[in-house]
């Protein structure tokens, strides 16, 4: 992938079903492009990594530690390492998750 990518075209809605795509996969951290037809979600889970959601279509439903947020494209929302969170499509929608999992602690 040496050119410019239109990220929201990088993973199709596909019904009943969560699409993802993964463009980046290293031992630092990885990318990937996920496509929630209206309904799906991912359950309640903790990860050791921060993870960064940005929504590049329609909304979602993501609760960190409890506390429920409404996402729309276009919005970002951290998810820190260790704090339960969870994922449901309040409509279709696709996110890119970056996923940080190890490097030098920020200055």
């Amino acid at each position: 992938m040496d050119e410019a990518m239109v990220a929201v075209d990088l993973a199709a809605y596909s019904e009943g079903s969560v699409v993802s795509r993964t463009l980046i996969k290293r031992e630092a951290g990885s990318v990937t492009v996920f496509a929630f037809d209206k309904g799906e979600g991912l359950s309640e889970h903790t990860s050791p990594f921060d993870a960064l959601v940005h929504v590049l279509d329609g909304e979602a439903e993501i609760t960190i530690g409890g506390v429920s947020h409404r996402v729309k494209a276009g919005r970002m929302i951290l998810m820190p390492s260790g704090t339960p969170h969870a994922v449901k499509a309040v409509e279709r929608f696709k996110m890119t998750l970056f996923l940080a999992r190890a490097g030098p602690p920020a200055p």
